[in-house]
């Protein structure tokens, strides 16, 4: 009855954690960021940024530790445009009820990043 015994042997741990090494070697390669990209979380693509874009002003969410500093040097690392200007604004968490349940909306922080005209970010 060593079929269906609840105890593990060390060799099924060991194949568990080969195997989960090999797979997640390849992710980890691709998504190597350094810190000063790290700040850039995605762009926050709204109506409202749309409209913004044509201005030459991108809106980005960053990370909640993130200031001006670190998101010019992101833009630059990442976009290769100099910012003229950096404005940083809350996300607020908003508490929503839907099907019978409570619950909240994530929060966090954005950026509006001006740029001089000419300079464009394209996002795809």
């Amino acid at each position: 009855m060593s079929l269906f015994s609840n105890k593990k042997t060390k060799t099924d741990k060991v194949v568990k954690k080969a195997e989960t090494a090999v797979v997640a070697s390849p992710v980890k390669a691709s998504l190597v960021l350094s810190a000063e990209t790290a700040v850039l979380v995605r762009p926050h693509i709204t109506e409202k940024a749309g409209l913004l874009a044509n201005q030459g002003v991108y809106t980005f969410e960053v990370t909640s530790n993130a200031n001006e500093r670190s998101v010019i040097a992101a833009v630059k690392a990442v976009y290769k445009v100099t910012p003229l200007r950096v404005s940083l604004m809350p996300i607020k968490i908003k508490t929503k009820f839907a099907r019978g349940r409570r619950g909240t909306t994530g929060g966090g922080k954005k950026a509006y990043v001006y740029l001089k005209k000419g300079d464009t970010i394209e996002f795809i």
